[in-house]
């Protein structure tokens, strides 16, 4: 089932959310100072493409162990990367799933922006695993 939702995501928008998230993180990657925060956008780029059957969660949590981007410095990250942008991007994800609630088809598409809209948030230090 979850292979039939990618599809169907891919197609009406996750395409275009992805390449957004990987031409963010392409962007970041340029420029020195966003280095820290392009690998994070990356991560959401390509969980974007195909968000069904998959979930993202705290990188700490699947390894056990506190590294550069789960401890204070990712914290002081992901407060920066909330501040310049990170708020702005999450109110679009929570805008479009708010829309997309309307149609009764369009909920687990709604439920993913919502998801995309968490990660939006603070993107430093998590992982996505398959659900």
């Amino acid at each position: 089932m979850s292979a039939i939702l990618n599809l169907i995501w891919f197609i009406l928008g996750g395409f275009a959310a992805g390449c957004a998230w990987l031409l963010a993180a392409l962007i970041l990657g340029l420029t020195i100072v966003g280095l820290p925060w392009a690998m994070a956008a990356g991560r959401i780029g390509l969980f974007s493409f195909f968000p069904f059957g998959s979930k993202v969660v705290d990188r700490s949590s699947m390894t056990g162990r506190q590294d550069l981007g789960t401890g204070g410095f990712g914290f002081l990250l992901n407060l920066v990367w909330f501040i310049l942008g990170g708020w702005y991007v999450a109110l679009v994800h929570l805008v479009v799933g708010a829309l997309l609630l309307l149609p009764v088809v369009t909920i687990p598409f709604a439920l993913q922006h919502f998801k995309l809209a968490g990660i939006a948030m603070a993107p430093v230090g998590k992982t996505v695993v398959p659900a």
